[in-house]
């Protein structure tokens, strides 16, 4: 129970730094690395392990099904052979390197173990990318591909960790052997991922009308998925993603508007939650992982984490040099990346920039179990956890720190959303009026006024927004954001409203249950007004 207590206590001081961290603009996943850091410098906190199975089975599926639920399935496709090139091409890549450069650099450190530590260090990490490019006005297209990387990879990367754990018990590997297996586990896992998807999908279409139910199984179906994979020793990762990229595409189908709204804020909640734990429990481990690696000298361990973070960032960036001299990695056109030759080396050189190591390798670490049989010890695990926590700390703070730098030095012209915004919003407003004009002529003149009214404001408003210079032509600009005037306009109102209703409230005038429901409708009508504002 005290440990219970202090995990929640060093939680609650992560949350108030996420709080700093927002406020201050400053990338959170930096914060959590260096979190990890100063709890393990805290005198008397225990250490707190957890079985290694239980590490994959409580961290992984849900941070995979929130990635794959964020990744659109349109771009992906789009993209799929830059995105496969470098999720699976790289990932072995740097598996490969890593291991040649451990096993020479690193005394006592076998191809197994060396193979091993490669695996659970290749993958860069969807979430720490995310949080240290947002606003920086990268293009979707090479958004897109650092996300799908990092969705894709996790499973390339997994599976070969599985294979080398698995020649580290065994002494031996078998690389056709491995090879085979590599495509029946990764194909078999992708076919489970989507017949889950296609059972949850029928679920919730024709059995379920209760959104916290709803919620719930969003929550229960990536833990399903891989534990069924799991079960038949086949790429529960996969699976994951499989069953999340499926049901994202059809989630218009499957949840209702309650349901959406509540799982999105469901999902960022876990979300904070699991990669502050991970963190959290590294830190109360990070000390005894410096008692099992005290026979190191401290020099060469400083040697070893260098080298080893060196090697992976270098490793990306001469995995990408053939397709900057080719332009290979553009895949298709139409996939946001293959636009002038200028442009393309720009995003090659940010892709190769955006290798930010993160929880899902420091998960794989902690995952290691404690002993390699019943005879024998792992006695190798706490030098394997601190070079992969030197990987994510040297890869997060060197390069993202410096990320936003090099974008303003390459002088990318930043990509906006609001421009496709428009002509959506303006095509979506458009269909609504001619609906109205085509199917409810004989409505009453007045309902029919003031419902057509509605949809022409808000047509209105779209054409006299604020967008960039050349959207038009020819220079041509509408320079006054009426529409976020009204909008917000409309928002003042609306705490005019809720001021009085909690006014009356504390009087006595107004019930608990009558504040809450109009409290909930100004709530869920200030959220949509601020949604439909332009940044």
């Amino acid at each position: 129970m005290e440990n219970v207590a202090i995990i929640v206590m060093l939680l609650f001081g992560i949350a108030f730094l996420g709080v700093l961290s927002h406020k201050y603009k400053f990338p959170f996943p930096i914060v959590l690395v260096l979190c990890g850091i100063v709890i393990s410098l805290i005198p008397d906190l225990p250490v707190i392990t957890l079985a290694p199975d239980v590490v994959f089975v409580v961290f992984l599926p849900p941070l995979l099904y929130f990635a794959a639920w964020r990744t659109s399935w349109h771009d992906f496709r789009a993209a799929i052979k830059p995105i496969t090139y470098a999720a699976v091409g790289l990932v072995l890549f740097t598996t490969i390197i890593v291991a040649v450069v451990a096993h020479w650099l690193i005394p006592n450190m076998s191809w197994a173990l060396a193979f091993l530590l490669g695996a659970i260090v290749a993958p860069p990490d969807a979430i720490a990318a995310t949080a240290v490019t947002k606003n920086l006005g990268l293009s979707r297209g090479l958004l897109t591909l650092i996300e799908g990387e990092s969705l894709v990879n996790d499973a390339s990367a997994l599976i070969a960790y599985r294979y080398a754990w698995a020649a580290v018990i065994a002494g031996n590997f078998i690389w056709w052997q491995a090879g085979l297996n590599f495509l029946l586990v990764a194909g078999v896992g992708i076919v489970i991922g989507l017949a889950i998807g296609f059972v949850m999908k029928f679920i919730h279409q024709k059995f379920i009308t209760d959104p916290v139910i709803e919620v719930s199984l969003t929550f229960l179906t990536p833990y399903a998925s891989y534990l069924l994979a799991e079960h038949f020793h086949v790429s529960g990762v996969l699976a994951v993603v499989a069953t999340g990229l499926f049901l994202s595409f059809n989630s218009g189908q499957v949840l209702t508007h309650q349901s959406r709204l509540m799982a999105d804020s469901m999902w960022d909640i876990v979300m904070f939650i699991l990669n502050g734990l991970i963190f959290v429990l590294i830190g109360l481990q990070l000390r005894s992982v410096m008692d099992g690696i005290k026979d190191y000298p401290a020099r060469e361990l400083i040697l070893y984490g260098l080298g080893i973070s060196l090697i992976v960032i270098i490793v990306r960036f001469v995995w990408i040099i053939p397709p900057m001299i080719k332009n290979s990695l553009m895949g298709r056109k139409g996939n946001g990346l293959n636009t002038t030759k200028k442009e393309n080396t720009q995003n090659l050189i940010i892709f190769g920039w955006a290798g930010m190591r993160g929880v899902v390798s420091m998960a794989a670490a902690m995952a290691l179990p404690m002993i390699v049989s019943e005879q024998e010890a792992f006695h190798q695990r706490s030098l394997i956890i601190y070079l992969t926590f030197c990987v994510i700390l040297t890869t997060l703070v060197l390069l993202g720190l410096t990320l936003p730098g090099l974008i303003r030095l390459l002088k990318v012209e930043p990509y906006s959303i609001v421009m496709e915004e428009y002509d959506v919003r303006t095509k979506v407003v458009s269909e609504a009026i001619n609906y109205i004009e085509e199917n409810l002529s004989l409505m009453p003149d007045e309902l029919l006024h003031n419902i057509k009214s509605k949809y022409e404001v808000k047509y209105n408003r779209l054409q006299k927004t604020e967008l960039p210079a050349n959207y038009f032509g020819k220079g041509k600009t509408l320079a006054t954001a009426v529409f976020n005037q009204y909008s917000q306009l409309q928002i003042e109102l609306l705490n005019i409203e809720r001021n009085k209703v909690q006014q009356m409230h504390r009087t006595g005038e107004a019930s608990d249950e009558i504040l809450r429901k109009i409290e909930r409708e100004l709530d869920l009508e200030e959220m949509r007004l601020r949604m439909e504002m332009y940044s």
